[in-house]
């Protein structure tokens, strides 16, 4: 009977310590890029696509070329309405023509004549009426005309002042905003055209081209989309428990499977709390019931070739569990 129970006993202990299942060193992980999409503000139609899927371009190379005949309708209508403003500007700002101004000099010349004639008139009238040798209404007459020579030959010099000082100052504020604001719609127009060619932001990978030549491309629309060349970085789940041997900030190995076991040092970036089962990067997670997961991120210390990696491709994190 005793050697029963200690048999069972036995067994108990070793069932026991069977189920304790322990820890991996070994996790697997997808290799990831951040992913940029190029866009147009303007809507237009694809005129020319110069890059082609699975191409690395630069920033600042052009990748396509738009059509915009809106644009260029606007484009002469902006510098029609600007020449327009400027001519405005311009005569506020001179006045009258050579011919006006010619003419109103005349016209100044002739009433001074008149105003110093019917002055004179007037000096000889005023003597005549002390000495009492002209009636009262032949001096009035006279002292009438005088007045009427005097406000003429004023309202031509003011006349004459205007144009060639130009239009009033409110006028030429006017005419000032109007040539502005139409300068303002010819820089619209500039940048609008601008926008024809469809630059890279950043270097880039091109993975798809979502538009061909001669379709429409609306604003906001992604016409190319790809993964940035410095942008590669690895995404591994891993349970609670085996959190002890990673923080922010250490340095992890990593092996290619497809590249036969190739191996790069990696920096553990982040940790988070994964929330839900379709985020999980690892294929075959071992993880308890209860046990919560976390995703970490790595990015490799040294850039050269990790911009060859394989996006989507699995890496295999190598845990030092003995520390």
């Amino acid at each position: 009977m005793r050697k029963y129970i200690s048999i069972l006993g036995i067994a108990a202990l070793m069932q026991s310590c069977s189920n304790e299942t322990p820890l991996k060193n070994t996790f697997e992980g997808k290799i990831e890029r951040d992913q940029i999409a190029v866009t147009t503000k303007i809507p237009g139609k694809i005129h020319q696509i110069l890059v082609s899927e699975g191409d690395v371009v630069q920033a600042g190379d052009t990748l396509m070329i738009l059509e915009f005949p809106e644009v260029e309708a606007k484009s002469i209508q902006a510098k029609g309405a600007l020449e327009s403003a400027e001519a405005q500007y311009k005569m506020a700002v001179k006045g009258a023509t050579d011919n006006q101004l010619k003419q109103l000099r005349a016209k100044r010349d002739g009433l001074r004549e008149q105003f110093e004639f019917a002055q004179k008139s007037l000096n000889r009238m005023q003597n005549l009426i002390k000495d009492s040798l002209v009636a009262q209404q032949q001096y009035d007459e006279v002292y009438m005309k005088f007045q009427g020579a005097k406000n003429q030959y004023l309202a031509v010099q003011a006349e004459l002042a205007d144009a060639e000082n130009g239009a009033r100052i409110e006028q030429q504020k006017m005419a000032l905003g109007q040539k502005e604001r139409a300068i303002g719609a010819v820089s619209e127009v500039d940048v609008a055209t601008k926008e024809r060619f469809i630059i890279a932001p950043q270097n880039m990978t091109i993975e798809t081209i979502n538009l061909k030549v001669g379709e429409l491309a609306l604003a906001g629309y992604s016409l190319i989309s790809g993964y940035l060349v410095d942008g590669t970085y690895f995404r591994v789940t891993i349970p609670e428990k085996q959190l002890h041997n990673l923080t922010v900030g250490s340095k992890q190995q990593l092996s290619f499977p497809y590249l036969e076991n190739k191996k790069i040092e990696a920096e553990v970036v982040s940790i988070k709390t994964l929330s839900s089962y379709a985020n999980i990067a690892t294929a075959y997670p071992d993880f308890e019931q209860q046990e919560s997961l976390f995703e970490v991120k790595l990015k490799p210390v040294q850039k050269d070739g990790s911009d060859k990696l394989l996006t989507k491709a699995t890496f295999i994190l190598h845990l030092d569990n003995t520390k």
